[in-house]
């Protein structure tokens, strides 16, 4: 070998003992975006608040929400499929994430194979409410009433495809008893409208609902779920007033675009699991009728498995409904 030849090998070793060195980029360097498909103020809205809260604790960055409604959901689902997938644009949506792909036949963006599920949040109670002065004391009052009055009796919704919608849907479906629809951009403006007495009945969950029930600005009739929440102890559940084919629950997860490193979705699954930890989280969920999902559920894998099987289980209904968003 060579002089020259001997002389070059310490360097060649030097520079290659570097390269495991190298700084590797910090995870997050800056702002990372939750995307919230609907209207600020509504239920999914809430939910991604206190999250985006918890998971900056976590993560030691900034973490914010924002909001791209419009078109069922659709729209701010596109824009996270769309999304570069480094981490930065993430998305909380709700259970139309497993009725989207069903509902719409059209689509800019794949909606299943689209994300990286990285974990359930929280299963939200849905509520049958109407406006406060409407002629009905209790349920069984104020299903007679809607099938005395069915077509002066009318439903709000916060569009094709929301949570509200898709409990109208089973909530009609159960009474057999088509009723005159208002769908909104949102569920605020929505709920604007039957504090106001514009309109009749909403289905909505109870984190929008629980405290205009206990202001006394709405009636609360049944709640969708098997049990009753702690927050509104005075609410019987459908089954409880006599209407026992009438149960659904709004869940609500957390998803990257797909493709996005393994490593990232992991530490997002991580910080998704300490902030459903909070103690003030944990109380926060409570007083608005619902709670964190355990800390199983709140993973890639988990969350995966649950929301196949919810895409199976809604396609029938959508389907004999024949009601289609597009």
């Amino acid at each position: 070998m060579s002089r020259l030849s001997r002389r070059a090998l310490p360097a060649v070793a030097v520079s290659g003992l570097a390269l495991p060195a190298l700084a590797q980029p910090r995870y997050p360097d800056r702002t990372i975006t939750v995307i919230v498909p609907f209207a600020a103020g509504g239920p999914t809205d809430t939910v991604a608040r206190l999250v985006a809260e918890g998971m900056g604790r976590s993560l030691g960055g900034t973490v914010v929400v924002e909001n791209v409604g419009g078109a069922g959901g659709t729209l701010g689902a596109q824009r996270t499929a769309q999304a570069r997938p480094d981490g930065y644009t993430v998305l909380v949506h709700h259970i139309g994430m497993a009725t989207i792909p069903t509902l719409y036949r059209r689509l800019a963006y794949d909606p299943v194979n689209g994300f990286e599920p990285v974990g359930l949040i929280t299963e939200v109670p849905m509520t049958l409410v109407a406006k406060r002065n409407i002629e009905a004391n209790n349920l069984q009052e104020l299903i007679a009433l809607v099938r005395r009055q069915r077509d002066r009796i009318n439903l709000a919704n916060a569009g094709v495809g929301a949570a509200s919608h898709l409990c109208g849907l089973l909530f009609q479906s159960a009474l057999q008893v088509p009723l005159t629809t208002v769908p909104y951009r949102g569920t605020a403006p929505a709920m604007n409208d039957l504090v106001a007495g514009t309109v009749d009945l909403m289905c909505d969950q109870t984190t929008n609902t629980t405290e205009q029930i206990r202001a006394g600005t709405i009636r609360a009739f049944a709640l969708t779920t098997e049990n009753r929440v702690s927050a509104l102890p005075d609410v019987p559940t459908a089954r409880e007033a006599g209407l026992p084919n009438f149960e659904v629950s709004v869940w609500h997860g957390l998803y990257a675009p797909r493709n996005t490193p393994r490593e990232i979705v992991s530490r997002l699954s991580t910080a998704l699991q300490a902030a459903l930890s909070d103690q003030n989280l944990i109380r926060r969920f409570n007083d608005l009728g619902t709670e964190p999902v355990a800390q199983d559920k709140a993973t890639s894998e988990a969350h995966r498995a649950f929301w196949q099987a919810d895409i199976a289980r809604w396609r029938p209904i959508i389907q004999a409904a024949g009601q289609y968003a597009d």
